[in-house]
């Protein structure tokens, strides 16, 4: 019964959810393969309808499509993104896990109708994210987003490679589902995996899976748990790998466009291993692993894994000489895409090659989450004399933290800089700042 579904997640607050992102996991430029290879994507702006529960009429959505459920490259690929917009509104494509072009600043926003050839690089592997969202707020219908995958060059031994996409839907009583945002009191909540309500994805015994968690909620930050398992092993966080750790109480936590990507082995003993979810608010099952019908894939478990292939991320940052600079994520140079400008002030400047330190400030009374476009950064230890063993490009504040990171600027250009409230109906705002 759900009354004991909390139980997994004893004495998990929202305060406990937020701060678990930081808590629970403890010359460097992209390379490409000898022999890049150019790849053509096409990808559709597109409306759909969206079963969500049995009775239910089908809900009003909106999606960016691909010829495949999940974009999957291999590393080091050039690739031609081809954007055809069939909705009502201008959309601007943002990448998680490509290099592309900055939206609004360099990739010019596509107007209803239109088409857009958008160069992007599979310079790095990883779990990704292409998103149609940023100028989407207040919307007629959410924009649900698109998985990315670029594999290692070198093999990875695993026996099922499996995207776990989350979204989370508000529905008022009429079963039409609101885009972010907006008012959504008294809308029913909704948590979907790969568009599915409480699915099963079958396991062979012993077999190692690599489950790819990614939140594609509109704001809430999220824990994920696997039940009755006793080995959850983060391998890459935000399509960067990590330093294998076990998932703290098998449960991981992400913000909004975050990505973890785990290794289980599925236990021979157990029939089905449940999938938890906790928002701050409540925990509730969203999926469950079940156990095939097939015969174990071998007699005992696989060993440890080793580390995932390195990114060529440095090991080091040398903090010493490194620039500083102080973002406090609200007041006046803060603004929503719609009113977006290049000609604003750079939050901060840095030549290529340089260290930045940023402290982040929230001296706000909501949780914010951030997303750095551009450069993945360490979270520092809060003394500044080390960091977690993982990159990130995406980190949620509590009210009145402050929290700083880390990265070696690699590209020179202008990025953006997102921030929000994880409220639903918080406003999405932008800064930007400049690699030279």
């Amino acid at each position: 019964m759900f009354c004991r579904m909390s139980d997994p997640f004893a004495g998990v607050s929202r305060r406990a959810v937020l701060g678990g992102l930081a808590a629970a996991c403890v010359s460097s430029f992209p390379r490409l393969a000898p022999a890049a290879e150019r790849m053509s994507v096409p990808l559709d702006a597109r409306s759909e309808s969206l079963a969500l529960g049995a009775g239910r009429p089908p809900s009003p959505a909106w999606q960016l499509a691909a010829r495949t459920p999940v974009v999957r490259l291999p590393r080091g690929s050039l690739v031609d993104l081809a954007l055809a917009n069939g909705l009502g509104i201008p959309v601007a494509l943002s990448g998680r896990g490509v290099v592309a072009p900055a939206p609004l600043l360099v990739q010019a926003p596509v107007g209803p109708g239109g088409r857009a050839a958008i160069a992007a690089t599979a310079a790095r592997a990883g779990t990704g994210l292409l998103d149609l969202r940023l100028l989407a707020d207040g919307a007629a219908a959410p924009i649900r987003p698109l998985p990315l995958i670029v594999d290692e060059a070198a093999g990875v031994t695993t026996d099922r490679d499996e995207v776990f996409l989350v979204e989370d839907f508000r529905l008022k009583a009429d079963g039409t589902a609101l885009a972010p945002g907006t008012d959504a009191k008294d809308a029913e909540l909704l948590y979907t995996v790969n568009g599915q309500l409480q699915p099963d994805i079958p396991l062979r015994a012993q077999a190692r899976a690599r489950l790819r968690f990614i939140n594609g909620c509109q704001r809430a930050v999220i824990a994920i748990k696997i039940a009755d398992i006793d080995a959850v092993r983060v391998m890459a966080i935000d399509s960067q790998p990590a330093e294998p750790f076990l998932a703290r109480n098998g449960a991981v936590v992400l913000p909004p466009g975050g990505r973890t990507d785990v290794f289980i082995d599925m236990p021979a003993a157990k029939a089905t291993l449940p999938v938890l979810l906790h928002d701050g608010a409540a925990a509730r099952p969203i999926a469950r692993l079940t156990l095939s019908t097939e015969p174990p894939l071998r007699a005992a478990p696989l060993p440890p894994p080793d580390a995932l292939p390195s990114n060529g991320l440095p090991d080091k940052l040398d903090l010493r000489t490194a620039i500083r600079a102080e973002l406090t994520l609200e007041g006046p140079d803060w603004r929503p895409p719609a009113q977006f400008t290049a000609s604003s002030a750079a939050a901060f400047q840095a030549k290529a090659g340089r260290v930045v330190v940023l402290a982040l400030a929230n001296k706000t009374a909501s949780s914010i989450v951030v997303h750095l476009h551009g450069q993945p950064f360490r979270l520092l230890d809060r003394l500044d004399d080390g960091w977690k063993p993982y990159w990130l490009d995406t980190l949620a504040l509590e009210a009145g933290q402050t929290q700083r990171v880390a990265f070696q600027a690699e590209t020179a250009g202008r990025f953006l800089i997102e921030s929000m409230a994880t409220n639903w109906a918080a406003p999405r705002q932008l800064r930007w700042y400049e690699i030279r």
